[in-house]
């Protein structure tokens, strides 16, 4: 492996390869439009039945206008809701074009907005009944809950709203384990299905014609079917159609195992880069999903993932014995071939994040010098001799970025020339800007390495990023 020093690509070596295939990623790029402008058609949907109902007119009256701003804001509310909920059911397309971590992010702030206008709603509705008197409001609330229809099922729906919103934010999230933070989140499923008679029976714009009946009944069915199809139903028959099994686990070194894995493969539809949702029956916590990558290019007749001791659950993975059954979820992630659009690829990886990349190395269409490998890490290089190997069998250059960071906020090791990390980045690879960037390692790591790539000229929409927080 070389250091900064690194060779210069192999010269004299014509590429043979054919013109990139980027139809999968116009098709990614198609998707991601048209899913921005549903949400938004929807949005300008529901508040149409608002303004046909009569509710900017309600407006010019306080009590009257309370009771419309609340409306309003419990419909945009409601159709965010939804959308939170389509966002992570793992809708195959939705994955394809957006890739689970941006979905995760894109979902986080929905949720997010959507929960403020529901709380939103809730006041101003009890607010302008109690007809705009802020002292009688707590009297008003509770003779809502208490005699109209549905609504004791909303308020506790609402209570597991909150229990997901303030287990979300970073301060308390932190503070919990991602098994139990992944247990509590399920509530938001709860809270979301605790909403719907309420709007059935007493939401006006939800009955106002049929055209609102038919849009709301569609909606939620869509949301619940999503649910049950690809999140319970689908990876339950995956993995009983796969048959997946332990076959065995090897040690790599630094606190990391490889484990191998074999079943009727020829049934899964993978590539090199992404990753899925293992569960190991091995009896007590089988039930928590792990997202782990694949380490190496799928051949039809084994899988590999790397693992590193991280927490109980990583630690766990070296433990496991030949013939464990496993159940997936997936295949997810973007950090593949389809992403491509350009005969450049630059791959950038620190510590275990270096494994989705090895994967596409050995996986990715290209000539000698096509692919740029930067490697980073701080002792031992995960993997290292098998990306050492791939750079002589397949001409990538691969390029070491050894030691601890040289300074905080860097993404660099300290045999780096004192020189800012974009100027690194650089004289490293000085034609990042014409590359497709694939990026993956911890949080912090992987923001300083997209500031500098953003900086170098790299543009947006040629990096991809791949990280599993929660």
């Amino acid at each position: 492996m070389t250091t900064l020093a690194a060779p210069p690509a192999p010269q004299g070596v014509p590429s043979t390869s054919a013109a990139l295939d980027t139809r999968a990623a116009r098709v990614d790029a198609a998707v991601r439009t048209s899913a921005v402008a549903a949400l938004w058609l929807s949005l300008l949907v529901v508040t149409y039945w608002w303004v046909a109902g009569g509710g900017v007119q309600d407006l010019a009256g306080w009590e009257t206008g309370l009771l419309s701003s609340g409306r309003l804001v419990g419909l945009v509310g409601s159709d965010l809701l939804l959308a939170q909920v389509l966002l992570m059911a793992r809708l195959p397309w939705l994955e394809r074009a957006f890739g689970q971590d941006r979905l995760a992010r894109l979902h986080r702030v929905v949720g997010f907005v959507s929960f403020d206008l529901v709380l939103a709603h809730v006041g101003l509705i009890v607010w302008g009944y109690a007809a705009g008197d802020l002292l009688a409001t707590p009297a008003t609330a509770w003779d809502l809950t208490v005699d109209y229809p549905g609504m004791l099922l909303a308020l506790a729906g609402l209570v597991c709203l909150v229990v997901v919103v303030v287990t979300s934010v970073r301060a308390a999230r932190s503070r919990l384990r991602h098994e139990s933070w992944h247990l509590l989140h399920l509530y938001a499923y709860l809270g979301v299905g605790l909403a719907l008679p309420h709007q059935l029976w007493t939401g006006q714009e939800l009955l106002a014609s049929t055209a609102a009946t038919v849009y709301w009944w569609s909606a939620w069915a869509a949301a619940a079917g999503a649910v049950l199809v690809w999140r319970v139903a689908l990876p339950l028959w995956r993995s009983w159609r796969l048959d997946l099994r332990v076959t065995s686990v090897v040690a790599e070194g630094d606190a990391a195992v490889s484990v191998y894995l074999t079943g009727r493969l020829d049934r899964l539809r993978v590539e090199a880069g992404q990753f899925l949702l293992w569960r190991f029956l091995t009896g007590p916590g089988w039930s928590r999903a792990h997202p782990y990558s694949l380490s190496a290019a799928p051949d039809g007749r084994s899988l590999r993932l790397t693992v590193k001791a991280l927490g109980d659950g990583s630690a766990a993975v070296a433990s496991l014995r030949p013939g464990t059954r496993v159940l997936v979820e997936g295949p997810f992630g973007r950090l593949t071939a389809r992403a491509r659009t350009r005969r450049g690829v630059l791959l950038v990886g620190s510590g275990v994040g270096i494994t989705p990349l090895r994967a596409l190395a050995e996986g990715l269409d290209q000539a000698p010098g096509d692919v740029v490998v930067l490697h980073r890490y701080a002792r031992e290089p995960l993997l290292g001799a098998e990306l050492a190997v791939l750079a002589r069998e397949r001409g990538l250059r691969l390029v070491g970025l050894p030691g601890p960071r040289r300074a905080p906020g860097s993404w660099l090791g300290d045999g780096v020339p004192p020189v800012d990390d974009t100027t690194a980045l650089l004289r490293l690879v000085p034609d990042v800007a014409e590359r497709d960037v694939f990026v993956c390692g911890p949080d912090g790591w992987s923001d300083s390495v997209v500031a500098s790539l953003r900086a170098a000229g790299a543009h947006p929409d040629h990096v991809h990023l791949e990280t599993f927080r929660w």
